[in-house]
């Protein structure tokens, strides 16, 4: 349940419940949701949008290559085995390389693509998906409950939403961990997180398997 507390300086964007702080570094401040277990940046230290723009430009992101299909497998691997080439499906934050969508249009699968930032095409916002794949993606959300709530709205009953992102937990240095380091990570999740995720949106179902989170709705 969404908890919105009086006069809270820090809530969490996810769930608006108490936070307190969790990692302090030079210019950067990290705060922990005593509900949701989300961590995330502090509101005035988050990138702005142009910045934001420009970092995600940085990013050398050839569908062609190799490699890179080869990163975003978990989730082309298991759209393959779960859906039809005739299912619709959506590249929610498909970003300047859309590898997913190249990969399964390639085996005659139906994707298309949705980005604030290269793909803003908010009539797809309008439709419902047999599945949508969400590939380093939520890390980046500012308000993470509007765009959940967003991506519910989009699966039909029965779709998949695939998520792939690094979870944090207990066992990890956070100061050490890499992928506090960019930027335009301002959202992070643990496991719990994922689990409060599932009960406040009503998805039937959640699968954590390394990397790969998939929510059944």
């Amino acid at each position: 349940m969404l908890i919105v507390p009086d006069n809270q300086i820090n809530p969490c964007p996810l769930c608006q419940n108490h936070s307190e702080e969790f990692y302090r570094f030079k210019d950067r401040l990290y705060y922990q949701c005593a509900n949701c277990a989300g961590i995330f940046v502090d509101k005035g230290l988050r990138t702005d949008r142009i910045t934001e723009k420009l970092r995600y430009e940085e990013h050398n992101n050839d569908v062609n290559d190799l490699n890179y299909q080869q990163f975003v497998s978990p989730i082309t691997t298991a759209i393959l085995k779960n859906h039809k080439s005739y299912d619709k499906g959506l590249d929610f934050g498909a970003g300047t390389g859309p590898v997913i969508s190249k990969v399964l249009k390639d085996n005659n699968y139906s994707i298309v693509q949705y980005d604030p930032f290269f793909h803003n095409h908010l009539e797809l916002l309008d439709d419902k998906y047999d599945y949508i794949a969400c590939c380093e993606v939520i890390e980046h959300f500012h308000n993470p409950h509007k765009e959940f709530t967003l991506l519910k709205k989009l699966l039909k009953k029965g779709a998949l939403l695939y998520c792939m992102t690094d979870l944090y937990d207990a066992s990890i240095n956070f100061h050490k961990w890499y992928y506090k380091n960019d930027p335009t990570h301002v959202f992070m999740y643990q496991m719990n997180t994922i689990h409060w995720l599932r009960q406040e949106f009503g998805f039937a179902d959640v699968k954590i398997e390394g990397r790969l989170i998939t929510f059944s709705n």
